[in-house]
């Protein structure tokens, strides 16, 4: 290339907006890890079938809960629960084995000596998996709440607010657990303990209403608990302004936790 048409180009450059270059930047890079998310079929399975899956599983074991008194049924237990499920095994599974992959192949090592900022990194490389994590939940609200008979939710914006906490979280949370896998072998073992806490305490499998008030309490301030208390009042409709707030409030926190962590411990580099 002359000095000419090096020069003209850099011009050309200079003169897109800034915003234009970081969307191309980020595209670009999603792109290429939908790629590599489309060739990986164990993947695709977990992300996609398992949440349906266990929803059904534990289809009989909310049918014999004692919901009266709560203002929850069967169904209004099961598809909040499987959109928790996505959260979990589409997005925060599935992005921390992409995260381990990534830095051990260099890949992350490769990125940052181009024009990509490490933020840009981070959220490329999440894309596809929280493109297809909203979609997931997106499906199952248009077309699973009239299978279930739930009809679609009367507060919409619960919901919205619910999944949007969840999805800031989980990233967070898959980017900062990264850290802690040495492979990506030992990145399924990584994810464990987060997503059974979660099932098990953040009103997946048992919602918080149906446990005794001391014990809601505490497990009220988990980091997916007032993601799923909020996506869950998308259909019930919620409680007072007071506790929807204080649901936004613990769940900011959360996910401004997680972006701490991500800050403070990833890493770029393969672990020796």
């Amino acid at each position: 290339m002359s000095p000419r048409t090096s020069a003209a180009v850099s011009h050309e450059r200079a003169n897109i907006p800034a915003e234009t270059r970081t969307a191309g930047r980020l595209l670009s890079l999603g792109q290429a890890e939908l790629t590599l998310l489309g060739r990986n079929k164990t993947v695709l399975y977990t992300s996609l079938i398992i949440p349906i899956a266990m929803a059904f599983a534990m289809k009989q074991a909310v049918g014999s809960m004692n919901l009266a008194g709560t203002g929850l049924s069967l169904e209004t237990v099961l598809l909040p629960a499987t959109l928790g499920y996505v959260l979990l095994f589409a997005v925060y599974s599935s992005l921390t084995g992409a995260y381990v992959a990534r830095r051990e192949e260099l890949v992350l090592k490769r990125l940052r000596t181009g024009e990509l900022r490490d933020l840009e990194i981070l959220a490329g490389t999440a894309l596809p998996s929280v493109l297809l994590g909203l979609a997931q939940c997106a499906l199952l609200v248009v077309l699973g709440s009239p299978a279930l008979g739930t009809g679609l939710p009367g507060a919409p914006h619960l919901l919205i607010a619910g999944v949007v906490l969840g999805m800031v979280a989980v990233v967070g949370a898959a980017a900062a657990s990264s850290a802690f896998a040495k492979s990506t072998e030992a990145a399924q073992l990584t994810v464990l303990p987060f997503m059974m806490l979660s099932m098990a305490g953040s009103g997946m499998l048992v919602p918080l209403d149906v446990l005794p008030e001391h014990v809601a309490g505490f497990l009220e301030f988990l980091p997916l608990s007032p993601t799923m208390e909020l996506i869950r009042a998308g259909w019930t409709g919620g409680g007072d302004v007071q506790e929807t707030l204080g649901q936004l409030v613990i769940g900011l926190a959360w996910a401004g936790l997680a972006l701490f962590a991500v800050q403070r411990w990833f890493r770029w580099e393969p672990r020796r």
